[in-house]
């Protein structure tokens, strides 16, 4: 039987601040599990969803079972757990505290749901970050500013999407502001249900995920200019043609190996890619005057 250590949780045990709080249900019922940006979520989340409608507590519950079954791991090895928000110790910085004991502080509400699922998505990814984050904090401690790894961490971790592309013209699209190459010229290239439903086009190209729980949280309810963070993973033309589960296993290890080694991470690491813009996701971008809004779709630095 585990037995607590007071002031640090024991995994998979929801400690006693997880009855402190509640939440309107309203903002778990907005979840459209329609929309595109939430599909790679449905499976797990529409349970976890009607647990965080349940309570608290439930809530909490269900993550925990799920990390138990999925034996996953944060950045310093500790076995993941989901932990009342009231039951960080006092002082103890956050990531740190995931790092150590591998109890991820949770909120019941909106931001942290999604973070929970990153958890599951991309682990590998996950604990990269937060090996990462820890081991700035150790070095750095915890002051007013980040510093310029550790910003970019946290960019990643909040508003990032995996752009897998197989095409460099379309990857060079995107770190040049090449929004009509992109999204217009391009729009066969992309993998879309329509597509995948249909199979009226040619082999994909290229596709996205959105990985930063900050970011699906603003995809609650759309607005034209709401721009991730895209971290580019070059891919094999064969990736198109894997399972789901095989593609997310090949971004989660190649992007977790890269984000461990990259000694030179920082903001320009990033493409700037207008969510809303991607083919399949959202219907008034069928029409290419959807592009001509250059409040959106910038010709950013690297036009100037």
């Amino acid at each position: 039987m585990s037995v607590a250590t007071p002031g640090v949780a024991t995994p998979g045990v929801a400690m006693p601040g997880a009855a402190r709080r509640t939440l309107p249900e309203g903002s778990f019922a907005d979840i459209d599990w329609a929309r595109p940006w939430f599909a790679q979520h449905e499976a797990r989340g529409r349970r976890w969803q009607q647990a965080a409608l349940a309570g608290y507590p439930r809530y909490l519950d269900e993550l925990n079972a799920d990390a138990r079954a999925a034996q996953q791991f944060t950045g310093r090895g500790q076995p993941l757990a989901f932990i009342a928000q009231d039951d960080l110790p006092e002082g103890a910085a956050y990531e740190a505290h995931i790092a150590a004991t591998g109890c991820v502080p949770t909120r019941h509400n909106l931001h942290d749901f999604f973070n929970a699922l990153a958890w599951f998505a991309f682990p590998r990814i996950k604990a990269a970050l937060n090996a990462r984050q820890a081991a700035a904090i150790d070095v750095l401690g915890v002051g007013p500013t980040r510093g310029g790894v550790r910003d970019a961490l946290t960019l990643f971790d909040e508003n990032a999407v995996l752009f897998a592309s197989a095409d460099p013209a379309l990857t060079q699209a995107l770190r040049g502001f090449d929004w009509r190459a992109l999204f217009v010229d391009g729009h066969v290239a992309w993998e879309t249900a329509e597509a995948m439903t249909t199979g009226a086009h040619a082999p994909p190209r290229c596709e996205v995920h959105v990985f930063g729980h900050a970011l699906l949280e603003k995809l609650i309810v759309p607005y034209a200019a709401c721009t991730a963070h895209a971290w580019v993973i070059d891919v094999p033309p064969a990736y198109f043609a894997w399972p789901r589960a095989q593609r997310n296993a090949y971004l989660d290890e190649t992007v977790s190996v890269t984000l461990a080694a990259d000694t030179h991470l920082n903001g320009r690491s990033f493409s700037p890619l207008p969510v809303l813009g991607i083919p399949g996701w959202w219907a008034p971008n069928e029409d290419p005057s959807f592009y001509d809004d250059t409040t959106v779709f910038r010709p950013g630095r690297r036009a100037r």
